[in-house]
């Protein structure tokens, strides 16, 4: 005895320690998963890091281009042939024919220079290529890529932002799915009662069977319900194990009362995602108009350039080394208006986009405004119907006592109880009403807890 007493403090003290973990999924524990195991967040996740990589490409044109191009060719072609021994520097007078001079006619053509021997050729390239002034048109595309990098952490940010709302809600729809489910045992034991009393009296002559079967019928009325109810909570389950992306059959729920967040107006504002997206578009549209602007400049190129050939691979490279050093100027003149026609486009929408982010703040301040006006209608409704459910209590407790010394029947106690049923709904319903508003508020304030 002594043995099990110490096993079950030790177990006691382990517990109370932290050392045994309970196998319930607390709610700090699912939104850690959710960060790191949610197939839509890793989706999210790899948009930022393509996004990210075209910005890299955008960024890695103002650094111009080094190409190595390596030429293999054989041909007897005779421009070719004369073109591959004066590129690798080994053209001879006889090239030209010079070696018939004085043996035929001047008027009959050389045989050397029409028809050459086949020549193989071996050319190898370094290039370098720079722009030096584009228009302004690389620093703004790179300024969009930058941006468009920010609106895709801001999409995965709203994601997050979405599925914490869902986690969030799914706890506490459980925690009043149990809560419910609570009264309605209690209920459900008190008809039990009810019956085992409904049958002694029959047994005694004081009830008849009608009353019985009235009883039993409010007793399958609530385990229906209770069975609905414990449905749902298996399809929250089902629910959050797809958020989560692991199976999830057990968790620890919260207090069903979530506390009101203290944010205010201008702090929901200023951090809601919408509002920072709709910023960033606004952004992209500034650097559109920039890269509009850029038709107008001239654009302004260099390059450098050294070869080396011959008729074997690197043969004689540094006596045959060659170089271009040059730079190119473009300027469009005339385009038809075209480029007037886009410029005034990307304006416009510059515009447009200025419009929709004022749009936008004001359409988070009416829906805060909408949310915060249920909220404190819930609470209203929460608190009456609180005072109702334990004036429902007490009436059927009263008409179940009447019942009992005949001075009410059976229908008055059934009907009490329905209406004790009505109200525990009512009430799970109004503080689920009451949950939801709250965590759609912080989810507009990106309440990411």
């Amino acid at each position: 005895m002594k043995k099990i007493v110490s096993i079950l403090c030790t177990a006691l003290m382990l517990n109370a320690s932290g050392l045994i973990k309970s196998d319930a999924l607390t709610l700090d524990e699912a939104l850690n998963i959710l960060r790191s195991d949610n197939l839509e967040i890793k989706a999210a996740t790899l948009d930022i890091k393509s996004a990210k990589a075209k910005e890299v490409t955008a960024s890695g044109n103002n650094w111009g281009k080094l190409s190595l191009t390596q030429d293999i060719a054989t041909s007897n072609d005779a421009g070719n042939v004369f073109g591959f021994k004066l590129t690798s520097r080994e053209a001879v007078f006889n090239d030209f024919g010079f070696a018939e001079f004085g043996k035929i006619d001047n008027n009959t053509p050389p045989h050397d220079l029409n028809y050459p021997d086949a020549q193989n050729f071996f050319q190898t390239t370094l290039k370098y290529e720079v722009p030096l002034f584009t228009g302004f048109k690389l620093s703004n595309y790179t300024e969009i890529m930058k941006s468009m990098t920010k609106m895709k952490t801001l999409d995965k940010q709203k994601l997050i932002n979405e599925k914490v709302y869902q986690i969030r809600k799914s706890f506490y729809d459980m925690a009043l799915l149990r809560e419910s489910i609570k009264h309605l045992n209690i209920i459900l034991t008190n008809i039990d009662t009810l019956e085992n009393t409904t049958q002694s009296m029959i047994d005694v002559g004081y009830a008849k069977k009608v009353d019985l079967l009235e009883v039993k019928a409010k007793k399958g009325n609530v385990k229906r319900l209770i069975a609905q109810m414990e449905s749902n909570e298996k399809l929250l389950y089902h629910y959050l194990s797809f958020l989560l992306n692991q199976k999830v059959t057990n968790i620890s729920t919260p207090s069903s009362d979530v506390a009101l967040p203290s944010y205010s107006d201008e702090d929901i504002i200023s951090q809601n995602v919408d509002i920072q997206k709709a910023k960033t578009g606004l952004s992209i549209r500034k650097n559109m108009v920039g890269v509009a602007k850029s038709a107008y400049y001239p654009t302004v190129g260099a390059f450098a350039e050294i070869a080396t050939a011959d008729d074997t691979f690197l043969g004689q490279a540094d006596d045959h080394k060659a170089y271009t050093i040059g730079a190119r100027l473009s300027w469009t003149i005339l385009n038809g208006g075209i480029d007037k026609a886009n410029l005034q486009e990307a304006k416009i929408n510059n515009l447009k986009t200025r419009t929709q982010v004022e749009l936008a703040r004001q359409g988070i301040k009416l829906q805060v405004a909408k949310i915060r006006t249920e909220i404190a209608t819930s609470d209203d409704k929460i608190n009456s119907l609180e005072g109702e459910l334990a004036l429902a209590d007490a009436i059927y407790a009263n008409y179940e006592g009447r019942y009992k010394e005949k001075l009410s029947s059976m229908s008055d106690v059934i009907i009490k109880q329905s209406q004790q049923i009505q109200k525990i709904l009512e009430l799970q319903q109004a503080k689920n009403k009451r949950n939801e508003r709250i965590f759609a508020l912080e989810k507009i304030a990106n309440g990411d807890k």
